[in-house]
């Protein structure tokens, strides 16, 4: 751990900062290095693999754990912290706190599963690497990264009916497996916990510092309304294992921006709308449509919602967390 003066965790919802082909979004770049001059650490919590990430996190100079796989693993980079836990595995560089079951458990289970009920489904371990490729949108030597998972399975439905699709996540819920819809592509594991994962970081935050470091989330949701807020389940995770909730929300009121079709930090066209994002997005589809009432959720206050696509963002963002210094 590089030092411990540090008095707050920042937990931040990594995906909606990143495009498909890996520009930054929403001028992110600049939420980091304000963390980074007050030696916060920021854990960025994302459904990529390790072996995505490898060059956002080289390019952005992060240096701090990551929870992977939607909230698969804890991934601690080597000798962060002088205190282990007591249940770690190594994986390439990373010492890796297992949140759910190492694979093949989840490739497993979803053959079990599909056979069971008679439900098709198509892992994306099972596609040539072409048909990775035309899956996801992506170069192939970047479409291979998607499917090197530690944990979880990723797949879609061949064809499948809403119903039949109930059925299989009722027959998921009932294994105590965790199904997760990505938008483009499902994720399945043998006991994915974002939550858990938090805690066990933020465990050992505590016992480096000695003290409770506040754990502070920073997520994004799709607007203000209360029935967006309460359906989101990851933030709902975020809410229960952290001290506060800090929301970014796409749509303020009636104003509704096209997220998808934005241009990245560079001044790059992100160019991606063919619905293929969502293959390694936190939060970026699946999203549910905005209610008629205005009113701020009761459980995140008024003063912790802040616009995404304010320019203030993260001079705002910043000011709330180092409020509480």
């Amino acid at each position: 751990m590089p030092t411990l003066r540090r008095t707050q965790t920042v937990y931040v919802t990594l995906d909606p900062f990143l495009s498909t082909r890996g520009a930054v979004l929403h001028h992110f770049a600049e939420f980091l290095a304000g963390l980074n001059d007050v030696d916060f650490p920021c854990i960025w919590l994302t459904g990529l693999t390790r072996a995505q990430l490898d060059e956002p996190r080289r390019r952005l100079g992060h240096n701090d754990p990551f929870i992977g796989e939607s909230g698969c693993g804890v991934y601690l980079p080597e000798d962060y912290f002088h205190l282990k836990s007591s249940d770690t595995i190594r994986l390439g560089r990373f010492t890796c706190i297992p949140i759910a079951t190492p694979q093949p458990a989840a490739a497993e289970a979803l053959e079990d599963l599909s056979r069971d009920l008679g439900i098709s489904v198509v892992s994306l371990r099972s596609l040539s690497l072409r048909e990775l490729s035309q899956n996801t949108g992506l170069p192939a030597s970047e479409a291979e990264r998607i499917r090197m998972r530690d944990f979880d399975e990723l797949f879609f439905f061949a064809g499948a009916p809403e119903s039949d699709i109930s059925k299989f996540a009722g027959e998921a819920k009932l294994r105590e497996l965790t199904l997760q819809n990505l938008g483009s592509f499902w994720s399945l594991s043998c006991g994915a916990n974002i939550a858990k994962g938090i805690r066990e970081l933020g465990a050992l935050y505590d016992r480096a510092l000695r003290y409770h470091a506040p754990r502070v989330a920073v997520a994004v949701t799709a607007s203000t309304e209360p029935a967006a807020i309460d359906s989101d389940s990851r933030l709902r995770s975020l809410t229960t294992s952290c001290d506060r909730t800090l929301v970014l929300a796409e749509r303020n009121n009636d104003s509704v921006p096209d997220i998808h079709a934005g241009a990245s930090d560079d001044g790059s066209s992100d160019g991606d709308s063919d619905g293929q994002d969502s293959a390694d997005s936190f939060a970026t589809k699946n999203r549910p449509a905005p209610p008629t009432s205005s009113r701020p959720n009761r459980s995140i206050s008024s003063a912790n919602i802040f616009p995404l696509h304010s320019p203030e963002v993260w001079e705002n963002v910043l000011a709330t967390i180092l409020a509480r210094k």
